[in-house]
């Protein structure tokens, strides 16, 4: 699968992230003279920004110049050759550009044209800007996250981008796999705000069907009781008892029996509402013992439970390292870096990062193939396992390199 990726920012790369990771060919273009902004974005090392080197592993990447008529034909003959069209720009600049998904469709009707926007194609709100926070904040998420006496909260993670990168991965392997059945591409239409909307879904229909507003409530849950933090004695910790028999099983471990016969708390429906009455009388009990002896006693009881752990606490776990959840790159102009790794785990692949290059030359290319290198001071000559890889000059912008340096990356035109 050959992605041409025009995304920058965070939920489009981190879509394209995550099939090039498994295996897809992502060719990242950017603009001449400036680049994705996210080479802008912290944390940054010897002037490169360890959050593009993360989002961007495993692509190949060049940059051009979209308005420029060499820039179009150089998009059009890559459009004859690619499954996949991905991109986040405001609506309609693509259009404008000359690349609806008409245009693109004329040129390869097998093309899968995946587009991210912050409040979807149509509607009112269509054409303003979002970023992550927008979305949290107009679907909804802010509202409901924080304590109840605090300000609405931004979920710490950029969860708008996250999913919507994820939600369109999804929705271009659907498209991949209808395309199959009939031979034809899509349109694949995934927005921030809509996204938000989805993963509220408990909160929205709560109001649909009841008429019901959630106000803030911490980390507890609202349909779930007990299912929040908790005090030891020497720190906090989670719990969540998510059927009554857990809960009895919690109860017969503070020594309070009694409890799951209690009118408050018989059932979970009952624990939800009476919980202001509950969590006291839990703490009562955690907060004579370590948080090391509660999890002893809640995990043999077959009860979920999870410390509170910070980024370092998490980064050097035995855990994490099992998972293989963090990969060293060297990373050019970096050296080597720690980054997160993939937790989409096949059987048939290899848990590790792949490096592009050496991606591309393990493919087979005909003579006629064209390659084209972005690198740190001019295009290079540069060879494949099969065919003649032709020198390409630079010419009118339409491949040059930003300012903070498009360093990696190749091309095959065919």
């Amino acid at each position: 699968m050959r992605i041409l990726d025009l995304s920058q920012a965070y939920a489009g790369p981190f879509c394209t992230m995550n099939l090039a990771d498994h295996g897809a060919e992502v060719i990242k273009i950017e603009r001449p003279g400036v680049g994705d902004q996210v080479r802008t974005w912290g944390p940054m090392k010897n002037g490169e920004s360890g959050f593009h080197a993360c989002l961007n592993r495993n692509k190949s990447g060049i940059t051009l110049d979209l308005k420029s008529e060499e820039g179009k034909e150089v998009f059009r003959r890559l459009l004859k050759t690619a499954d996949v069209v991905c991109e986040n720009y405001k609506v309609g600049v693509l259009e404008k550009l000359g690349f609806s998904y008409e245009a693109m469709k004329a040129i390869n009707p097998r093309i899968i044209y995946a587009n991210i926007t912050g409040f979807g194609l149509n509607g009112e709100l269509a054409h303003r800007p979002c970023y992550d926070i927008v979305a949290q904040a107009m679907g909804g998420m802010m509202d409901v996250t924080g304590f109840a006496d605090g300000l609405p909260t931004k979920v710490g993670p950029a969860i708008a981008d996250n999913y919507t990168g994820a939600l369109l991965a999804i929705g271009i392997l659907m498209a991949l796999y209808k395309r199959e059945q009939t031979g034809e591409g899509g349109h694949v239409d995934v927005a921030m705000v809509d996204t938000m909307i989805h993963i509220m879904d408990h909160f929205v229909i709560d109001y649909t069907i009841l008429g019901e507003l959630h106000s803030r409530s911490g980390n507890s849950d609202q349909a779930i009781a007990p299912f929040d933090s908790f005090q030891a004695k020497d720190g906090m910790f989670v719990l969540a008892c998510g059927t009554n028999e857990m809960f009895a099983k919690l109860c017969d471990m503070m020594g309070r029996p009694e409890l799951p016969q209690d009118s408050r708390f018989v059932t979970n429906f009952e624990r939800c509402n009476h919980y202001a009455a509950l969590k006291p009388q839990i703490e009562a009990w955690s907060t004579t013992k370590t948080v090391q002896e509660l999890e002893e006693m809640i995990l043999a009881a077959g009860i979920p439970f999870g410390r509170i752990q910070n980024i370092e606490q998490l980064v050097n776990h035995p855990q994490t390292r099992a998972r293989n959840m963090l990969w060293e790159v060297d990373q050019p102009g970096m050296g080597k870096i720690t980054i997160t790794g993939t937790p989409i785990k096949i059987s048939y692949e290899e848990d590790s990062i792949m490096k592009c290059w050496e991606k591309i030359l393990q493919k087979s290319w005909p003579p006629s193939a064209i390659l084209l290198r972005s690198s740190l001071r001019s295009l290079e000559r540069a060879s494949s396992k099969s065919g003649k890889a032709h020198y390409i000059a630079r010419q009118k912008g339409l491949l040059s390199e930003p300012p903070n340096r498009v360093r990696t990356g190749v091309l095959f035109i065919f």
